[in-house]
């Protein structure tokens, strides 16, 4: 079954086209006017989709998301069955136009909701519901380099197919020695089920394993390196913690702590990954550098949707502002870029030859954008209304 696009304002290799989007097998066709003859073309007959005032854009490539906490436990020590928060995570993350997700599960030293045990719980659960879920969902292992108990489980996660990406997650030395993160402690006592008295008590014992933390740290990242997981380092505090990291085989810093450690990873040509809320909300909620400000220096490559799904859609029209041009260079912060960092050579763009995630936006209001349909490898996996030109069949039969 094959889809013909029409009407529609399509962004392709950074430029707006009127010419329709054709999907055939689950990948972008080539133009019909340059295209070779299909030796076997497709019995099946042709849906035309009429995208009559929408932009058809690249699907989003989320490559740190972990707003599904908030329906495993959406309130302090109220929990939801681990099926039930994927199912309606993927639900969202649709109708918010990401087609490819890395769920970005922490496994830390705390107990409660990011505990090696729950950790273990939500990727059995994954790879339980995966090959059912609309968006092509994977994992994001956030290992605390202090959870020194659950190295050789990382260390065998990563062989999961497809691999998971790998970040390095240290808040427990900013937690004891007053940084950024020391603010956050009655929340994370809190997300425990510790009293914070409880929860101080057993950071200290943690903390007094910190020299063994080092030698962790180097040898999953050369499990990392031999499987070929992407990895990634998170919070870096100066230039000098991103050299460390990049010797390790850190191939980006994600959400680094000052424009400093921005600026060194771009000059060493290096992606660096910031949160799409910071840009929709105009600000870090937690007094970290400005993502806006450092889209504008060129020292941020990658948005991410962070804590909020629908973020990473509406980052990309905040910074356009309005302008439709302003969009079209934005737009690969959400897309081409975050799929590049990822190492997902099929998508992030709608260039021939690639997956065919896309979205159809009603850009009307430029302010507030709406994703109308959502397709995930050529099948529609989302839709606010029937959008297909034959009036006796509805875009759900064009799903099949």
């Amino acid at each position: 079954m094959s889809v013909r696009i029409e009407n529609g304002r399509a962004l392709r290799s950074g430029q707006w086209s009127d010419r329709p989007v054709v999907v055939s097998g689950g990948r972008i066709a080539g133009e019909a006017h340059d295209a070779a003859p299909d030796p076997a073309p497709d019995p099946a007959p042709e849906r035309v989709i009429d995208a009559r005032g929408l932009l058809v854009l690249p699907g989003i490539v989320d490559i740190h998301g972990d707003a599904f906490e908030r329906h495993i436990m959406p309130r302090p020590g109220v929990r939801f069955d681990m099926t039930l928060a994927l199912r309606d995570t993927d639900r969202q993350l649709v109708a918010n136009g990401v087609t490819t997700a890395f769920h970005g599960v922490t496994i830390s030293w705390e107990p409660g909701l990011r505990s090696v045990e729950a950790a273990r719980s939500f990727v059995a659960t994954l790879l339980a519901l995966r090959e059912g879920l609309a968006c092509d969902t994977r994992l994001h292992l956030r290992w605390e380099t202090f959870a020194l108990e659950a190295l050789e489980e990382v260390r065998e996660w990563l062989a999961l197919t497809p691999a998971p990406i790998l970040a390095f997650n240290d808040h427990t030395t900013g937690s004891v020695l007053k940084g950024t993160i020391a603010r956050k402690i009655g929340q994370m006592a809190e997300r425990s089920g510790l009293s914070r008295e409880d929860y101080m008590t057993l950071l200290d014992r943690v903390w007094g394993a910190r020299d063994a933390v080092p030698a962790a740290i180097e040898s999953l990242a050369a499990s990392a390196r031999a499987n070929g997981n992407v990895l990634l380092a998170h919070d870096e505090d100066s230039p000098a913690e991103r050299a460390r990291f990049r010797a390790l085989g850190a191939v980006a810093s994600e959400f680094p702590m000052n424009q400093e450690t921005a600026q060194a990873a771009r000059d060493a040509g290096e992606d660096v990954i910031l949160g799409a809320p910071n840009v929709v909300r105009g600000g870090s909620h937690n007094g970290a550098l400005s993502a806006t400000e450092a889209i504008a220096a060129g020292r941020c490559t990658v948005l991410t949707s962070d804590y909020h799904y629908p973020s990473p859609l509406y980052a990309a029209f905040t910074l356009a502002a309005g302008d439709h041009e302003a969009l079209a260079r934005h737009w690969p912060l959400v897309s081409a870029n975050p799929a590049r960092v990822a190492r997902l050579k099929d998508r992030g763009s709608l260039e021939a030859g690639r997956r065919a995630d896309l979205l159809l936006v009603d850009a009307t209001d430029m302010a507030h954008p709406e994703v109308v349909a959502t397709l995930v490898a050529g099948r529609i996996v989302y839709a606010r209304r029937a959008l297909e030109r034959r009036p006796s069949a509805g875009l759900a039969q064009a799903a099949e």
